[in-house]
């Protein structure tokens, strides 16, 4: 038997992307409670992703956003990661309040977003350990947060993953 690499390719990247996502989960948490949320999007939900991402740009007059479309129609898949909002029960202070019951609603607490970038620097670190192309995309997130991908997760970011000749996430027009 041979197997051509052209034709087992996306398999691999559908594997490559849960080992991301395990990555991720498996990230330190603060005070270990786990408010992140993690999904795939392949196929059409792609094209669905960078439609909205379009619309954002068009919308809002932010050309990278249109830019970053055309790069996720470039991923096999993309990775998501959201965080929920709770806050921790620390009265750290780090919000800008002394106690977390004073803390306003729209106040966020800081671990949420803390806990959301080390996951992504795991899934990244992940991702180039098993040598697929990434670009971290807060455009793409803030589409998939749009669309509801992640649930209710008010920070969302996204990691389109490929393999190809040329990282088509850099040296972009």
């Amino acid at each position: 038997m041979i197997l051509n690499e052209r034709n087992t390719r996306y398999e691999h990247l559908l594997q490559t992307a849960n080992q991301i996502m395990t990555a991720a989960r498996t990230a330190p948490k603060g005070r270990g409670v786990d408010l992140i949320e993690i999904a795939t999007v392949t196929g059409d939900d792609l094209a669905h992703l960078s439609k909205m991402m379009i619309e954002i740009g068009t919308r809002n007059d932010m050309a990278f956003f249109i830019r970053d479309a055309h790069c996720i129609l470039q991923a096999e898949a993309v990775i998501l990661l959201g965080a929920k909002e709770e806050s921790r029960g620390l009265n750290c202070g780090y919000c800008g309040y002394p106690a977390c019951a004073d803390k306003p609603e729209m106040s966020k607490c800081v671990f949420n977003p803390l806990d959301l970038g080390i996951a992504i620097g795991s899934a990244c670190a992940t991702a180039a350990d098993l040598r697929v192309d990434t670009r971290v995309m807060f455009s793409a997130g803030i589409a998939a947060k749009r669309l509801k991908f992640v649930g209710d997760c008010n920070c969302v970011f996204a990691i389109p993953i490929s393999a190809s000749s040329k990282n088509p996430f850099f040296d972009r027009k």
